[in-house]
């Protein structure tokens, strides 16, 4: 599988992963297919993720830009066409105490500001006739053991303190008659505006709304070099050269080794592993009395987090190998079906039919990056989101087609400081390896 800190390219026109998004969501949408003549534009952004097109779609129609996308394989090939499809209230893994802590209450509020308007753009993108099976709202957050319910109960109460955010608070007896059996779970607090989708079906309506509002989005079109004449960026693909007066660099997770030094050796891509089940039937979740179709996350460290699908299948998710070379390795996703299995016992036949995994991007100080590169004010960047991109990345594409036309942004550390740079950069996955140990160690045993 293709790893960014070790590959220099994704890849050109390589087919989407055999995962369950693939496989229900029909064919793709037209795209502007691979790009064989030069180009002069604007602005030209490289990734046809979440990020790509929102950025795409908000320079035409709010700032009638029409900006030319390139993609190396195929629209939201990356995390946006792999992920689990949470739409959630949240960016980074700083949590909101922490932000207070760093940088005041009002900074915080922005921050939550910026989140909120991200969930409120995708929502109101879905309903301008996106069909991404959107289904019924609520994020179920819970306590993987006993001593982890009193600290969502406080979560819970800040919330509400903090924000007026209406929070639920679930006993495990009511969590296990109200929505479903787990038996790893002893309580939750539940989110009453957060949803599931199909986040590759979700792109790809994105990708529409953003050709019919003129932008151009060029698949099979890898980027293998960016340089500088006569004061413009100049973008080389395969087969075409692209001038542009702006660059934007719309990767995240995907980003190659070595691609641009204003990004270089500043995130950790990690593999994030999912499996999808076989549908379960009647019986079967009655047994379990699944009763929900909300998304769920749990309190460990390294997290699992889970969903019933439309047609009664589980999705469930954690982490996946180290390296991209053991990605397809049997064992990850086995694990996560024993894990499944051990939360609902009377699944115990049970067998998945799908898994796959897709690298997310972590930053070092825990939130999403939105700038300009260091050593050229010219080329932009949104990254960091540490797996809770999947609304905000439409407000961090939003915000820089406002940064690109002049626009001041919100003064707040994702928009004015730079992503920083990992220590030793070349042992970022010695230090993932550590982590992952002691996050192991803290879940079973603190």
């Amino acid at each position: 599988m293709y790893d960014p800190l070790h590959d220099k390219s994704p890849g050109t026109n390589v087919a989407y992963p055999d995962s369950y998004w693939a496989s229900v969501s029909g064919n793709a949408p037209e795209s502007d297919g691979q790009l064989t003549h030069d180009i002069d534009t604007d602005v030209v952004i490289i990734g046809a993720g979440y990020t790509g097109l929102s950025c795409a779609l908000h320079l035409a129609r709010e700032h009638n830009v029409k900006a030319v996308v390139v993609e190396a394989n195929q629209t939201a090939w990356g995390c946006s066409g792999r992920n689990a499809g949470f739409i959630l209230k949240s960016t980074g893994r700083k949590p909101w105490t922490a932000m207070t802590k760093s940088w005041g209450e009002e900074v915080m509020r922005g921050i939550y500001s910026e989140v909120c308007q991200g969930v409120d753009t995708v929502n109101s993108l879905i309903a301008q006739g996106i069909d991404c099976e959107q289904q019924d709202p609520g994020y179920i957050r819970v306590a993987h053991k006993p001593s982890m319910f009193p600290g969502l109960i406080k979560q819970a109460q800040l919330l509400q303190k903090t924000f007026a955010y209406e929070v639920d608070v679930l006993t495990r007896n009511e969590l296990h008659q109200q929505y479903m059996a787990d038996e790893n779970a002893h309580g939750a607090i539940r989110f009453q505006d957060s949803f599931g989708i199909n986040p590759l079906k979700l792109a790809w309506g994105y990708q529409d709304l953003a050709r019919q509002a003129g932008a151009k989005i060029y698949t099979g079109t890898p980027v293998t070099d960016i340089t500088q004449e006569k004061g413009k960026q100049v973008i080389i693909t395969p087969q075409a050269k692209i001038s542009a007066s702006k660059v934007i660099l719309a990767t995240n997770g995907y980003t190659p080794k070595d691609f641009h030094p204003g990004v270089a050796n500043k995130t950790l891509p990690v593999l994030s592993q999912i499996i999808v089940t076989e549908p379960l039937s009647e019986q079967q979740l009655q047994a379990c009395n699944f009763l929900t179709s909300n998304v769920v996350m749990d309190t460990r460290a390294l997290k699992y987090y889970y969903r019933k699908l439309p047609d009664n299948r589980i999705l469930f998710g954690g982490r996946g190998a180290i390296t991209g070379k053991n990605a397809d390795v049997p064992y990850y996703a086995q694990r996560l079906l024993a894990v499944l299995k051990q939360s609902f016992p009377a699944l115990q036949s049970i067998q998945y039919q799908y898994a796959w995994s897709g690298w997310i991007c972590m930053s070092l100080d825990d939130i999403p990056h939105i700038n300009q590169a260091e050593d050229n004010p010219n080329v932009f960047y949104a990254m960091g989101y540490c797996g809770n991109g999947v609304s905000f990345a439409v407000q961090a594409g939003k915000r820089l087609a406002d940064k690109i036309i002049g626009i001041n942004l919100p003064n707040l550390p994702l928009y004015t400081r730079q992503l920083p740079k990992f220590p030793m950069p070349a042992l970022r996955r010695v230090g993932q390896w550590g982590y992952f140990h002691y996050g192991k160690i803290k879940d079973s045993y603190f």
